[in-house]
């Protein structure tokens, strides 16, 4: 619900802040005062197009700031995860500031963001509907997702696209397989060479690193030899490091002869050493074994080591690079060799996606079909209520199997026929003005009975009317507003009546010269005067009055 709608500077509006109620609230003033400027600022809050001329005369920018209660699981939280951004409190504040120079800024709760954010966020906490407004309920492209929010198809339209998503990728699978086919069957020959000398290299990723490391090795084996004869030499032989740990053993132990269990761990300790001294020597051996096993093994490192660099200079990559490498010229190969099966297996794979999909999207279909007839009832039943009882409404699903898309295959638009016999066409071809703002009325009126609805604004949906028809629309609208909250801007004075909050918009003359509008709450009395004008014009006569207030009263004068 829309709380707070502050402007500044905006057209001709100096400064201005609205506090809004639930339900009904009509605005009226006399034609040029400024009413459809608010409708203005509120759209360029909401993320429609700013231009510099909005910008209020010698101001150096305008503001507009539209403060949300939004109720929990409103759809606008999904939009505001996606934009990284969040709330506290369930209040919503969106802001745009336009500079003179036709540059502006976007806020959500005074984070900055872009116009497109905006514009998704706004688009789900209200929805503007002039007479001549080719968005909401009057843009084709809209009415699908409209009747299946009708239709409550949340989980029949998830799967339908989890399904052409499955099948979606399955198609780009066998594409990208027949794109490999074709490649490797035009590059066969140099395929199979180059598998079978990586096959012969048999390459691992990490061994380049593991074969410089031996050569190392190998590389310094004399003075490798050298070191391992000195460290033995001096672990065993004459004055060895051996010699004397025995001799300190053997000393203990005479002693622990006369000394008993006191130097047992320390005799222990002596024993450990010589049994490592032993394990180092076996150790030192086993290296010594191993570099005189095979003198020729340096060469083969290093011819190893030449054979996965010039491989991968062939490849332009990294030696490490050359075993994923293989795995891919053999993986072509296989499709070579087995292309009709792996073939078969895809094609199979996108037949089943497609047969999965057409499940899916024909209870979707049946779902909107449905729906479709439940609606027209609904709204039919309106078209009476509204002075459109020779009028017929109908919402024409048209499904197409050949066109699988993520939505489904069917095409939604709504119709209307304002004559009996009259064939059924677009709703915004075949109405007139205060018609087509009559067919909407109904439309909202029906939608809002099963599905919330954003805060509705409407610009004149009484236009052309007048009478026991205008009377019509302002208890729809009133019906409306008990499940949603309803702005009218209206010329009606039984519209205007209906209203549980009244706002008079005026223009006037400010200090500087400037024309300037003003919106003031009006209370009872003001009310029932601003009715009475609406139905005598400027001469407000006591008859005038007393209509007022019956209209006000809901009796008839």
């Amino acid at each position: 619900m829309l709380t707070t709608l502050s402007i500044r500077d905006f057209v001709l509006i100096e400064h201005l802040t609205l506090e809004l109620g639930q339900g009904l609230t009509t605005l009226t003033g006399e034609t040029g005062a400024g009413k459809s400027i608010l409708l203005d600022a509120l759209g360029v809050c909401i993320g429609l197009r700013a231009s510099p001329d909005m910008v209020r005369t010698d101001a150096r920018q305008a503001s507009i700031t539209a403060v949300f209660d939004v109720p929990d699981r409103h759809p606008v939280f999904h939009e505001l995860r996606e934009s990284g951004l969040s709330i506290e409190d369930n209040e919503l504040v969106l802001r745009r500031v336009i500079q003179a120079d036709g540059r502006s800024r976007a806020f959500v709760n005074d984070e900055p963001t872009s116009a497109g954010t905006l514009r998704r966020l706004g688009e789900t906490m209200v929805e503007i509907q002039g007479q001549f407004d080719l968005h909401g309920l009057l843009s084709p492209s809209h009415h699908r997702t409209v009747l299946d929010t009708f239709a409550h198809s949340e989980s029949l339209l998830k799967a339908v696209q989890r399904c052409h998503d499955t099948w979606h990728t399955a198609k780009q699978d066998l594409s990208s397989a027949r794109e490999d086919l074709e490649k490797a069957q035009r590059e066969e020959t140099y395929l199979r060479h180059a598998t079978e000398e990586l096959e012969e290299l048999s390459p691992e990723v990490g061994e380049v690193s593991k074969l410089e490391t031996r050569r190392g090795l190998l590389g310094n084996v004399a003075g490798i030899q050298e070191a391992i004869g000195q460290a033995a030499s001096t672990l065993i032989g004459d004055d060895s490091a051996d010699e004397r740990i025995g001799l300190a053993f053997r000393t203990l132990e005479r002693a622990a002869e006369r000394g008993g269990e006191a130097l047992k761990p320390a005799m222990d300790a002596v024993d450990r050493a010589s049994l490592e001294v032993n394990e180092a020597l076996s150790l030192l051996g086993a290296v010594q074994a191993e570099l005189d096993a095979d003198p020729d093994e340096l060469e083969r490192v290093e011819d190893r080591l030449f054979r996965y660099r010039d491989l991968a200079r062939k490849h332009n990559g990294d030696p490490d690079d050359l075993m994923m490498l293989l795995e891919r010229f053999q993986r072509g190969l296989e499709a070579l060799d087995d292309s009709s099966a792996h073939m078969a297996n895809l094609e199979a794979a996108v037949s089943a996606g497609a047969t999965a999909y057409d499940r899916a999207a024909a209870s979707l279909s049946a779902s909107r079909i449905k729906a479709a007839k439940k609606l027209d009832r609904t709204v039919m039943a309106e078209l009476p209520v509204l002075k459109l009882e020779r009028a017929q409404f109908e919402t024409a699903v048209r499904s197409d199997p050949e066109n699988r898309t993520p939505q489904g295959i069917d095409m939604v638009e709504f119709t209307a026929a304002t004559n009996p016999g009259a064939s059924f066409t677009a709703i915004q071809k075949t109405a007139s003005g205060g018609e087509l703002s009559r067919f909407l009325l109904a439309l909202k009126v029906s939608l809002a009975n099963d599905n919330p609805l954003p805060t509705l604004v409407f610009d004149e949906v009484d236009a052309g009317v007048g009478g026991a028809t205008a009377e019509a629309v302002g208890k729809r609208l009133q019906a409306l507003a008990e499940n949603v909250q309803v702005l009218v801007i209206t010329h009606s004075p039984q519209v205007a009546a209906k209203g549980a909050e009244h706002l008079r918009v005026a223009k006037s003359d400010a200090k500087n010269g400037q024309m300037k509008t003003t919106v003031t709450p009006l209370d009872a009395d003001q009310r029932r005067l601003e009715v009475a004008r609406m139905l005598a014009g400027d001469r407000v006569t006591p008859e005038a009055e007393a209509a007022a207030a019956a209209l006000l009263k809901g009796s008839p004068a």
